[in-house]
């Protein structure tokens, strides 16, 4: 494993933490009841939910990391990305739009931008499932605690939480008065202004009110458009009642509005000097024929239709190449009602959390993420967004039994999901000369490039020497260079998705010192897909016509391979004026089991060891792109209509069986757990792009060799028989997590997480077999994406007295510390990211009782550089002839890669008062 010398600084750093690793800060707990403050008397006490009951974090029987209020506030944490600083098996991402943020527990989460997958790492706020993770990336408000819970989550988190799931509480109201505020101003003219009031309205009805306004210039430039983009602007409101007649019913009820109207996200090139494997690939050719070995004739033709060289090498440069007229700008909305009731029956407690929620979000973009204009999503609110309308019920009754030896809970859940998707994705205006250049460039017609020319080749020979391919084939080459702003004029999938589950968790005390826990869920899940489409790209149909019999029975090899080089440059992603008014229909239904088995044993009052099984589930569901439905080089006449590839778009379910082994320790100001863990995904769905299109396959193991099948650049190689068919990926290794508070006013924490995520070595596509698509053949025997093997976090806080009139100091750092790891799906090795280390810091005085706050913060403290995510930039791929190819180190040919960059270093001050 190969580890850059910062993960000596996060090394020293844990060091200095007494190598003391927390992902349990809270002192928190049922936020239906007090809140943590209140309830908990030990300060060392850690209170959480975990199991649907307020336990001590030392009695749970869970992985789990828990981080407070305060520890949130010191981190900067405004939304769920900055968890990971605090829990190092976290690690979330965001790609093309800040809406579709991707969490990951211990390696593994969903991939990818599309909606019709849901989270592996399911995000609920004060108990209401959301729909996608994404969601979290905004502002949360007063937050009196998060759970990050490791592992499946199969019997009370449900049907999406096959990796883990966040757990986000709010404060909820009070009965005595109170307020505060913070405003906060920082370098790229960051402006963050936040309050929150409570109090009672009468003896028995408390509310509490929150707000937050945020504003920030984007942290990329775009000189051509004369904008930054991945700015922020943004605001959030929350109210709450809280109702309590008497001592056995509480009923809290929850109403809150997110709105955004932000540009994002840019994207820059990866070059040689970030990422050693791309080498020459961002070279142009020189000469173009023959194609040099050491150059890329895609840029070529790039350069030659406006795209700056320089910006094929900006290394971390934030300057972006957008073109004319296009944009990143996208709005968000997001709002919901929930109402909590509780009430105690005597012998049972029964909860019941209803809720309804509305998200829609649309993001533009320039998709091809330079400055010719190829493909792009125009800015149309009516034609380009996803929205969710979602209802929930979950219902729980809860009590003791047989004398307090049996702590049992039955429940039941609902949900009714309506996802809207509107798409208007389009060819740009020189998409037409770009595709006839890439053509041309990349092969034996070389030597007529010509990018200033009707079909990009030079006046007199090129069409003559066109012509002698056939005439068919010259006019195909006619239509595909007047290819322009032709696409999508909107396509729409409506999905609704109706789940029920039934539950159970119990916990037997068999001894004082020995449980067992016993859990199991049945959920039913049930989609149905309705979706048409509009395009009025007429120029595949034409092309189809014209050179469809050329690319399937020519008797020239050279003829066969121009004309489905011209059909699937016409008709990429299924874009196709043959779709225009047409529509599909689908529905898919499951069911499952899942559960979990705990033995838990406290050897001392202190120590508390267990083992555990648990079996976790992600519904199956729809690929929401038209791209799947078939292979673009043939017509869907050809393939018995659009209907009757409907079953292209289906996936299976995602099952993991996982066990762990752990223990935790903890006695006064120490605390001290370790975690063996070990989890088997079969069916695991993986979304990626292969600069085309978006593939969704269900990724299975073989249990017999498949021969090097499974590797090579075939697609009828590598299956496997139904009958050997198993688990896929396998994460696997050991968590450490400790905090110790010698003081009152001095805390280290840090955490440890040694994981291998792999892909087994023989991989299949399906559950019956079926070839792995070849896109994916570096993913056999290797690491997963996101999912580095070593990642340590640490934080130091140190709050002391100045002087005698109450006033206090704050210094505080934190940092996270990952080993490399490859950020792109299919593990292309261009798209790997080197270790490095990201440090926060807070210093500041207080007054007394904390009454008012003046802090100086700054976040990513060495301006580290690093990619969130990688990806081949789409339909910018060359020639594929050597050395470009899969023997040396280049397994994607000439096809270019961009990436998406994590946050610079950013700094400010901010003031916060209390009464």
């Amino acid at each position: 494993m190969k580890m850059s010398s910062t993960l000596g600084l996060g090394v020293s750093v844990v060091a200095l933490s007494l190598v003391s690793i927390t992902p349990a800060m809270a002192q928190s707990t049922d936020p239906a009841d007090a809140t943590a403050e209140e309830q908990v008397q030990d300060p060392g006490e850690i209170v959480v939910m975990a199991q649907g009951r307020a336990q001590a974090l030392a009695d749970v029987p869970v992985a789990i990391s828990a981080v407070n209020a305060e520890a949130l506030s010191n981190s900067g944490a405004n939304d769920i990305r900055q968890l990971n600083q605090l829990a190092p098996s976290l690690i979330v991402s965001s790609s093309g739009s800040e809406a579709n943020g991707s969490a990951r527990i211990r390696g593994i989460g969903t991939v990818g931008d599309n909606p019709g997958l849901e989270s592996s790492v399911p995000v609920f706020i004060d108990g209401v499932y959301r729909s996608r993770s994404g969601i979290g990336l905004s502002e949360l408000g007063e937050i009196d605690r998060v759970e990050v819970q490791r592992g499946p989550q199969g019997t009370l988190g449900g049907r999406n939480s096959s990796a883990g799931l966040i757990s986000i509480y709010s404060k909820k109201p009070q009965f005595q008065f109170g307020a505060n505020g913070e405003a906060t101003y920082g370098n790229y003219d960051f402006v963050r202004v936040g309050g929150s009031i409570t109090g009672p309205l009468s003896e028995t009805l408390a509310a509490r009110f929150d707000g937050v306004y945020v504003r920030r210039d984007g942290f990329l430039t775009d000189p051509e458009n004369n904008v930054d983009v991945n700015n922020r602007n943004r605001f959030f409101v929350r109210g709450q009642l809280l109702w309590e007649p008497n001592s056995d019913i509480s009923v809290r009820l929850i109403g809150d509005y997110t709105w955004r109207d932000e540009r994002c996200c840019g994207a820059i090139y990866v070059d040689k000097s970030v990422n050693p494997y791309i080498g020459n690939l961002n070279d142009p050719s020189t000469p173009l024929s023959p194609l040099s070995a050491t150059g890329n004739n895609i840029i070529n033709v790039l350069r030659d239709l406006g795209q700056p060289l320089a910006g094929f090498n900006p290394g971390y440069d934030r300057t972006i190449y957008v073109s004319p007229g296009r944009t990143f700008a996208g709005k968000t909305k997001d709002y919901g009602f929930s109402g909590e009731v509780k009430w105690d029956l005597g012998g049972a407690t029964l909860t019941s959390i209803t809720a309804y929620r509305e998200y829609r979000s649309g993001q533009a973009g320039d998709v091809d993420y330079n400055a010719v204009d190829i493909l792009y999503r125009a800015n149309d609110e009516d034609k380009l967004y996803r929205q969710f309308h979602t209802f929930t019920q979950e219902l729980r009754l809860q009590g003791e039994a047989f004398d307090g030896k049996l702590d049992w809970l039955v429940g039941g859940f609902y949900s009714d999901e309506k996802l809207t998707v509107r798409d208007n994705l389009r060819f740009g205006t020189q998409y037409g000369r770009f595709a006839t250049c890439r053509l041309v460039s990349g092969g034996g017609l070389a030597g007529l490039y010509s990018p200033t020319n009707p079909s990009c080749v030079a006046p007199v020979v090129g069409p003559a020497t066109l012509a002698t391919l056939g005439a068919d084939v010259a006019a195909a080459f006619t239509a595909l260079d007047g290819l322009n702003n032709l696409g999508s004029t909107g396509d729409e999938y409506r999905q609704h998705g109706k789940n029920w589950a039934l539950f159970t968790h119990n916990i037997f005390h068999i001894t004082d010192k020995l449980d067992l826990t016993l859990g199991v869920r049945y959920t039913n899940d049930k989609k149905d897909l309705g979706a048409n489409f509009g395009n009025d790209n007429t120029v595949c149909t034409t092309i189809q016509g014209l050179v469809t019999d050329e690319a399937s029975s020519s008797p020239s090899a050279t003829v066969r391979a121009v004309a489905g080089g011209l059909i699937g440059l016409a008709c990429q992603g299924n874009s196709t004026a043959e779709l225009n008014g047409v529509a599909i229909n689908s529905k898919r239904s499951e069911d499952e089991w899942t559960g979990t088995a705990v033995l838990s044993y406290r050897p001392t009052d202190d120590l508390m060891t267990y083992a555990s099984y648990s079996r976790g589930y992600k519904a199956g569901g729809f690929n929401l792109d038209r791209s799947a439905l078939k292979s673009p080089t043939r017509t869907f006449a050809s393939q018995g209509g659009a209907q009757a590839l409907v079953g292209n778009l289906q996936f299976d379910p995602e099952l993991v069986n996982s066990y762990e082994l752990g223990a935790k320790y903890a006695t006064g100001p120490f605390s001290l757990s370790a975690t063996l863990f070990r989890s088997d995904f079969s069916s695991f769905q993986l979304n990626t792009f292969n600069g085309s299109v978006f593939l969704v396959q269900n990724v299975n193991g073989c249990a017999t060799d498949l021969n090097g099948g499974d590797r090579d650049a075939s697609a009828t190689t590598g299956a496997c028989a139904a009958g050997d068919v198993s688990w896929g990926v396998r994460s696997e290794g050991v968590e450490l997590e400790t905090s110790l508070v010698p003081a009152q006013n001095f805390r280290v924490a840090a955490g440890l997480t040694y994981a291998k995520t792999k892909y087994r070595s023989d991989l299949v596509g399906t559950n019956s077999g079926a070839p792995l698509d070849p896109a994916l053949r570096l993913l056999p025997g290797n690491t997963m994406s996101n999912a580095p093997e070593l990642v340590i976090t640490s934080s130091f806080s140190w709050t002391p007295d100045l002087g005698s009139n109450g006033h206090t100091g704050l210094i505080y750092v934190d940092s996270r510390t990952s080993s490399d790891y490859n950020t792109g799906s299919d593990l292309f090795p261009q798209k790997e990211q080197d270790a490095f280390s990201v440090v926060n810091a807070r210093v500041g005085v207080r007054g007394p009782d904390q009454k008012w706050a003046l802090e100086f913060w700054v976040q990513n403290l060495f301006d580290k550089d690093y990619a969130q995510v990688a990806f081949n930039t789409s339909f910018q791929a060359g020639g594929a002839g050597a050395p470009f190819t899969d023997a040396g180190n280049y397994p994607g040919g000439r096809q270019l890669f961009s990436q998406f960059l994590g946050e610079p270093r950013t700094y400010g001050v901010t003031l916060r008062g209390k009464f």
